[in-house]
């Protein structure tokens, strides 16, 4: 069945790195899969020897389009205190102006979307931060940010905690009051399936509410028990969750990629396998969910909040009953 919107499918390109092998090895992976379409690069350790055109062909050697970047701070030991949030001006400048050099990137490869997980940019102890001064350097230096080039969109990858003990995006709806104040057209959120667990949201109930006061500019896509970031196949252990977010994606059109954010490295899985189960999964998933959307018995237990007919609607839908 081929979905009326059907958002290409991208997987983490560090999933299928192997030794010390550099990103030319694991886009050839990544294009071994049959199913991908899409990826995303990370900004600044995939460009290390490396250029943008070159880069540009190797993915489209294997088919494969350049959906975004993703910053990654920890590239550099001098964030480990911070980017945005650093005490220290200049190190606070040098974020800012690596992410500029991030979206330069991005835009001379043709992608949309720079996605920031600000991981570093929190704190551990009371007494540690001043909370009023954080979120100011946070929302001054997005701002600058998304400015740099408004074609692009921006993308605030929300996360509890980790590696800080606090993070200063830690839900959504935090990141909705960050983006509220920021004021950018250009600027909105990724939702990532673990990271909403991780913070005790219902993940449809999260696209909501980013759809209504933002816009999603990626879906992050795995599974896991909630208690960290554990990147499992997508729908192996909230297949009814994952369902229900498929639901609410199709009621809101989103029309994006569908990134396969998680970690067969740490488990020492085959990444094209893995990257197999995930697309089969999640299309089996998502073609269940556009069945439901027009579905009159459940929309009638939804609107009577009657989870025992909604929930026997769901077990028929995914487990024939």
């Amino acid at each position: 069945m081929t979905l009326p919107n059907r958002p290409r499918y991208a997987a983490r390109l560090n999933a299928f790195k192997r030794g010390k092998e550099g990103v030319a090895g694991m886009i050839a992976r990544a294009g071994e899969v049959g199913g991908l379409s899409a990826a995303d690069l990370n900004y600044p350790d995939h460009f290390e020897g490396t250029t943008p055109a070159a880069l540009s062909r190797l993915l489209a050697d294997q088919g494969l389009a350049l959906n975004g970047l993703a910053l990654r701070y920890y590239t550099e030991a001098g964030f480990k205190l911070g980017a945005f949030t650093h005490p220290d001006r200049t190190v606070r400048r040098a974020a800012i102006d690596l992410t500029k050099r991030g979206m330069d990137a991005l835009a001379e490869m043709g992608g949309s979307v720079m996605t920031l997980w600000m991981g570093q940019d929190g704190f551990d102890y009371s007494f540690q931060a001043d909370y009023a001064a954080m979120w100011d350097d946070t929302l001054a230096a997005m701002a600058e940010v998304c400015d740099h080039n408004p074609v692009l969109d921006v993308s605030i990858e929300y996360k509890p905690n980790e590696p800080r003990a606090h993070a200063v995006m830690p839900d959504m709806a935090t990141t909705l009051l960050a983006l509220r104040d920021l004021g950018r057209a250009n600027a909105g959120v990724t939702l990532d399936f673990c990271h909403m667990l991780f913070a005790g949201e219902m993940p449809a109930r999260s696209a909501m509410l980013a759809a209504r006061y933002s816009r999603i500019l990626g879906v992050h896509l795995n599974d896991g028990y909630g208690k960290r970031d554990d990147g499992l196949i997508a729908g192996t252990v909230h297949p009814v969750q994952t369902v229900e977010l498929f639901v609410a994606l199709e009621k809101i059109g989103y029309d994006g990629v569908i990134y396969f954010d998680t970690f067969p490295d740490h488990g020492g899985l085959d990444p094209v396998h893995e990257a197999r189960a995930n697309v089969a999964l999640t299309e089996k998933l998502r073609t269940l969910a556009q069945g439901l959307v027009g579905h009159d018995a459940l929309a009638a237990a939804m609107a009577r909040q009657d989870a025992a007919a909604s929930s026997r609607i769901i077990a028929g839908a995914l487990y024939g009953l």
